[in-house]
């Protein structure tokens, strides 16, 4: 594709991932979002030329501007949106692929100081919640969504759901929506502490028949003693 269908289709993936988009002028002007991502495009050609230092310097450029980092060196997919986009850290050698959603606050970092790969690997159709954080060379799959605040730091089947720090899979199956109700995701410490609940009461209603059953057993022949003992014997 050229430059001018890229940045078509960028624009046509704002409007079909933001609903506050309304017109062409303020998709534009005001989306820092969609600016990054055309910086970042012409930073990426500049580095994979080896003129890493204009890269970098644009990069930067950008930062400056939208408030959004992404190295020169990461490769970004088609149709990605970046939603809002502030504080949002995307390392030099992550990978995102197609039709991915990144909301504010994101971070893909790194956790080696070695020059190899160190950062996440982000498959098709992924959903990163706000203020996720994916660290180091892991495998995020397809249709896979992390809920706000969340830190994964290791791989993650596609189709499934993690939430919490760590990040836990909660929800598996595939999925290929881009939304996430964060409202609605299951709390896998929540759900861990009702089932205990669940649990000592169950134990606590056994434990009440036991003894209830018990005590009944023992009462009955301390009666039946009791009258043997009141019984007078009878005279000829």
């Amino acid at each position: 594709m050229g430059i001018l269908q890229d940045m078509r289709e960028d624009i046509q993936t704002v409007f079909s991932k933001d609903p506050a988009a309304r017109t062409l002028p303020e998709v534009l002007t005001c989306y820092p979002g969609l600016h990054a991502l055309w910086a970042h495009r012409m930073a990426h050609w500049l580095w994979k030329r080896g003129h890493t230092f204009s890269a970098r310097l644009f990069s930067h450029l950008s930062r400056f501007l939208t408030g959004i980092e992404i190295h020169p060196g990461a490769g970004i997919g088609r149709r990605v949106f970046i939603d809002h986009g502030m504080g949002v850290v995307i390392g030099e050698t992550t990978e995102i692929g197609d039709d991915v959603l990144v909301y504010k606050g994101v971070v893909l970092g790194g956790t080696s100081l070695e020059k190899q790969k160190r950062h996440p690997t982000i498959g098709n159709h992924v959903v990163l919640g706000t203020g996720a954080t994916v660290l180091g060379p892991v495998m995020i799959g397809d249709g896979v969504r992390i809920g706000a605040g969340s830190v994964v730091i290791d791989s993650v089947p596609p189709g499934s759901t993690v939430v919490g720090v760590p990040g836990r899979v909660v929800q598996n199956g595939m999925r290929t929506e881009t939304d996430l109700n964060h409202g609605t995701l299951p709390d896998p410490v929540v759900q861990a502490i009702q089932s205990l609940r669940e649990e000592v009461a169950n134990l606590r209603k056994r434990l009440d028949e036991t003894e209830t059953g018990g005590a009944v057993k023992k009462e009955a022949p301390r009666k039946n003693r009791r009258r043997r003992r009141t019984k007078k014997p009878q005279g000829d």
